[in-house]
């Protein structure tokens, strides 16, 4: 039996540099610290965005108009490309992956739902780190997951894991925008604590990620109501993981 169990989303903001290209010492760091928490019997599930951007390095100039489509055909050929990188990572520490991509029928009551808790629970009873993502190939656009956010929250409550850790490009939620001189992160919300109010929308391209921080607030929220400590952190800031486990104050903490 593991002392706990972590989910750990990490965004395409977190894993790629400013050409929009991933950089693959961010996802060295991270199952490094993955690896050390499963030394001290802890163990993780990555869900892991970055295969649109992987399959957009890979193809370069798409001539598929629909946006749909175009995303569906980067992710298919972007996603076995994540996963070697994946692989090949954790056999440098020692370490099993395994892929697991779930469509939004699958998380509903019945044998979908039943089905993936026993590959889950098979994988970590293996010391296998499951990687989840959306099922981006198969997926109907009006029953897509809103963003990876909402794909780890549910891989959370699959799991019945102890934490939620949201790894984005900020150090958390901030009173204002993050690049203004008076702003400061919040390092504690409630689940009914009415911090909406301080979130700015910023448009993002077709290759960034679908979710902004007003979508993961709305999603910590509702992670941390089932019992579920969820932290908003910046994934490019060292050991992070490592520090919110270790119950440093780092990033954004939402509990009820």
């Amino acid at each position: 039996m593991y002392k706990q169990r972590v989910v750990i989303k990490v965004g395409t903001n977190v894993m790629t540099n400013k050409d929009n290209r991933i950089v693959k010492p961010v996802l060295d760091h991270l199952v490094q610290q993955i690896a050390e928490l499963y030394e001290r019997n802890i163990m993780s599930v990555l869900v892991s965005s970055g295969s649109v951007i992987a399959g957009m390095e890979v193809m370069g100039e798409c001539h598929i108009e629909d946006k749909a489509t175009r995303r569906q055909v980067f992710s298919a050929i972007g996603q076995p490309r994540m996963m070697r990188h994946y692989y090949n990572i954790f056999q440098d520490y020692g370490m099993k992956c395994a892929q697991v991509l779930a469509t939004k029928r699958d998380f509903n009551p019945g044998s979908h739902r039943d089905n993936m808790v026993n590959c889950y629970e098979g994988l970590l009873a293996e010391g296998v780190v499951p990687i989840a993502n959306e099922d981006d190939a198969v997926s109907l656009t009006q029953s897509m997951f809103s963003d990876n956010d909402e794909l780890a929250s549910l891989v959370a409550e699959l799991t019945q894991a102890d934490k939620l850790i949201i790894l984005t490009d900020t150090d958390g939620l901030y009173t204002g925008h993050p690049e203004d001189k008076d702003t400061e992160v919040i390092k504690n919300v409630s689940v009914d604590q009415n911090v909406e109010k301080y979130i700015k929308t910023i448009d993002k391209g077709e290759a960034e990620g679908r979710g902004g921080m007003g979508s993961k607030l709305n999603i910590a929220k509702q992670t941390a109501s089932k019992n579920i400590p969820t932290f908003i952190a910046n994934g490019k800031r060292k050991r992070v993981i490592l520090d919110i486990v270790e119950g440093k104050s780092v990033g954004t903490m939402i509990t009820v």
